[in-house]
C-alpha cells in the first residue's frame, strides 16, 4: 500500500530561517510542498522519511535566499492491483460506493475510491430512501437477511484497477478559447467486494 520514492529537488530556504538547523528547515519546507500532492504515475504523497543527501547552499544573483540541492526519499500511497485494503464507506449512490482512507493523525485523507455497483456482493440492491447498498445474504437455513453499508462503516476491499490523469493546467489562451471542463481527480482507484471475505468487517 506504501512504498518508499527516491527523489531530487532544489528547495528555497528563506532569509528568516537560516538560522535555523538545516535539516529540519528543508524537511519542512519539503513536506509542505509535497505532502498531499498527487505526482502523476507516481501516486499520492504522504510525508518525508528522510533525506539522503544535503547538498551546499547557494545563494543566486538578485535572491535573498538560499536553495539546496536535496535527495530524499518520501512515502507514497500507491496499493498494487489485487491488493485488499481496509477503508471507510464515505456515501452510497445508485451508480456504486465510494471509500475514503484516513493516513496519520493530522487528518490526511484520500477520497478518490470508487466501488461500482457491480462488483458488490450478488444480489445487492440500493435502498433509496435511506441511500445505503443493501447485501440480500441468503443463509443456509434459507432465511434472508438484509446487511446495509452506512457512512463510516469500516469496509474491506480489493484493489481492481488504477487511474492517473494529467491535470496539467492549460495554456491561458487555449483555456479561453475552450469550455470549462470538469474537474478531474489526478489519481484514483476502483475496488471490489463482490468475492467472500470482502465487504464491512461486521460481516466476517
Amino acid at each position: 500500500m506504501f512504498v518508499l520514492v527516491a527523489m531530487k529537488d532544489l528547495v528555497e530556504v528563506k532569509p528568516w530561517k537560516f538560522a535555523e538547523d538545516r535539516v529540519d528547515t528543508v524537511s519542512s519546507e519539503l513536506n509542505k510542498k509535497l505532502a498531499n500532492k498527487v505526482i502523476h504515475n507516481v501516486g499520492l504523497c504522504i510525508s518525508l522519511y528522510d533525506i539522503t543527501q544535503l547538498g551546499d547552499a547557494m545563494i543566486y544573483p538578485g535572491k535573498g535566499s538560499c536553495h539546496v540541492k536535496v535527495e530524499f526519499r518520501f512515502i507514497i500511497f500507491r496499493p498494487f492491483v489485487d491488493e485488499v485494503i481496509v477503508g471507510e464507506v464515505r456515501s452510497c449512490t445508485p451508480e456504486g460506493v465510494n471509500v475514503s482512507m484516513g493516513f496519520n493523525k493530522k487528518g490526511s485523507m484520500f477520497d478518490d475510491i470508487f466501488i461500482p455497483a457491480d462488483y458488490l456482493p450478488n444480489p445487492s440492491r440500493f435502498n433509496r430512501d435511506d441511500s445505503v447498498w443493501v447485501w440480500e445474504y441468503a443463509a443456509e437455513d434459507g432465511s434472508v437477511a438484509d446487511l446495509s453499508m452506512y457512512n463510516g462503516d469500516k469496509i474491506r476491499f480489493r484493489v481492481i484497477s488504477e487511474t492517473f490523469v494529467d491535470c496539467t493546467p492549460t495554456m491561458p489562451e487555449v483555456a479561453a478559447s475552450t469550455v470549462q471542463e470538469e474537474k478531474r481527480c489526478p489519481y484514483s482507484l476502483t475496488g471490489s467486494i463482490s468475492e467472500g471475505g470482502l465487504g464491512l468487517l461486521s460481516w466476517w
